[in-house]
């Protein structure tokens, strides 16, 4: 006689893999300092991905092995600032900030309207454009991308030494 196994929804699935996949990450080697830095640094670089226009994944891995991160701790880092909508948000503030740091002044450029076929016919002048106004939403969302990861770093830490806490008072109480 078979024995039939209950089928669990694509929910319960998830459910189970993220827990699991968590308890990994929580028992990673390199401990709270690696995983918290992994963690920042994935939050952090998530608020420049709409400014580079994506390009920041070309140095997203490489940035996380020189910096000792944890790469499965800066993958959730970065996914869950994309959930959070954060950089979304923080655009026009980040603009300003930008032009704090980088004064108008400094880009002496007038802006005009540019035609696509001025493309065609070798006028690229356009991305000039394009370049100098991102410039500010960049620095402005490089300061938030700092300011944040380095408040994460912290909350990480925090919550990883609690779950360390209270797995070590869960076995001692088992072993009784």
């Amino acid at each position: 006689m078979t024995k039939k196994r209950k089928k669990h929804n694509v929910f319960h699935k998830f459910s189970r893999k993220l827990r699991f996949n968590m308890i990994k990450l929580f028992r990673s080697p390199g401990g709270v300092r690696k995983v918290s830095l992994g963690f920042a640094l994935g939050f952090g670089l998530e608020m420049i991905v709409i400014s580079t226009g994506s390009l920041v994944y070309l140095i997203f891995y490489p940035t996380v092995r020189l910096a000792g991160g944890s790469l499965p701790a800066a993958i959730i880092g970065n996914v869950i600032g994309k959930l959070t909508f954060l950089p979304i948000v923080l655009l026009p503030f980040a603009k300003k900030i930008g032009e704090w740091f980088f004064p108008k002044k400094m880009i002496d450029v007038p802006m005009e309207e540019h035609a696509w076929r001025n493309l065609l016919h070798g006028d690229f002048t356009i991305f000039k454009h394009l370049l100098q106004g991102g410039l500010h939403v960049l620095i402005g969302m490089s300061v938030f991308g700092l300011v944040l990861g380095v408040i994460s770093y912290f909350v990480v830490q925090y919550f990883y030494n609690q779950r360390k806490k209270h797995r070590l008072a869960k076995r001692a109480g088992a072993s009784l």
